[in-house]
C-alpha cells in the first residue's frame, strides 16, 4: 500500500463518483470540438437552445453536481461558489442566443468539477 491510499480522504467509491461526475461535465460542456479552433461546447449550448426546457435542464445536471459534491463532503463555502455558477449559467442562458454563446465559454459544470477536484487535491486533467 502507497502514502496516497493511506491517506487519501476518498474511497474506491468516491472516486468512482468523480470519475462519473467528470465524464458529465465533459459531455455537457466540451464533447464537441469545432474543427480547426480550440472552441469546444457540449450538450448544455445544445439542449439550452430549447427555450426554458433546455436550461432548466441544464441547471438540473448542475444540482445534480453539487449535490454529489456535498455527498464527498466538499464544505459549504465551495457549494455556495458552485451553485452560484449553476445559478449564472441558467440566468444567463435563458438569454435567447447570447446565453447559448455565453454557454459555450461559462462551462459551469467544468467549473463546478474542478472545484470538486481542487478540494481533494485532484488534478484536473482534462
Amino acid at each position: 500500500m502507497n502514502r496516497e491510499e493511506i491517506f487519501s480522504p476518498l474511497d474506491d467509491i468516491d472516486l468512482n463518483r468523480l470519475r462519473r461526475l467528470r465524464l458529465l461535465a465533459r459531455m455537457m460542456d466540451t464533447a464537441i470540438r469545432v474543427p480547426g479552433t480550440s472552441i469546444r461546447f457540449g450538450a448544455d449550448s445544445i439542449v439550452g437552445l430549447l427555450p426554458v426546457v433546455g436550461d432548466a435542464g441544464g441547471a438540473l445536471v448542475g444540482l445534480y453536481i453539487v449535490n454529489e459534491a456535498r455527498r464527498l463532503g466538499v464544505p459549504s463555502h465551495k457549494l455556495t461558489r458552485m451553485v452560484s455558477n449553476v445559478a449564472l449559467d441558467g440566468l444567463v442562458g435563458s438569454v435567447p442566443l447570447l446565453g447559448d454563446l455565453f454557454d459555450v465559454y461559462f462551462k459551469s459544470h467544468r467549473r463546478n468539477v474542478k472545484i470538486i477536484l481542487d478540494h481533494f487535491g485532484i488534478p484536473d486533467t482534462d
